[in-house]
């Protein structure tokens, strides 16, 4: 009797994040979204480090805000897209709070990660 009310007594632990949320790219979102097709995987990941390079050096170059909040946007929606959350998360901040350059290094760094994430992937 004494193991029923452990069971029924433990407490729950839904709190933390699953595994698959702590990487870079989250694999299981990815994979619910490509059906487990690793080949689609890996093609779409790839295309999204071109996306996420190239919405960097626009981050970079471009001097307007308005322009900045827009392409912010456009990265955090792909980054939603493949499941790259903290990408996701750090032009989140660029569209809401606006690009500082805190702002804007943290999403490169970000970038940077899951470039690197990727490239162990297609190996």
């Amino acid at each position: 009797m004494a193991a029923l009310n452990i069971a029924f007594e433990a407490p729950e632990n839904n709190v933390g994040r699953c595994p698959s949320q702590a990487r870079p790219i989250d694999l299981v979102h990815l994979a619910t979204k490509t059906k487990g097709d690793k080949a689609v995987e890996l093609e779409i990941l790839q295309i999204f480090a071109r996306q996420a390079r190239n919405c960097l050096q626009a981050l970079a170059s471009e001097n307007d805000s308005a322009a900045r909040i827009v392409i912010a946007g456009r990265l955090k929606n792909a980054a939603d897209a493949v499941g790259a959350h903290t990408v996701q998360a750090a032009a989140e901040a660029v569209e809401r709070e606006g690009p500082d350059a805190g702002r804007i290094a943290m999403v490169a760094a970000r970038v940077i990660e899951v470039e690197n994430f990727i490239l162990k992937l297609c190996r």
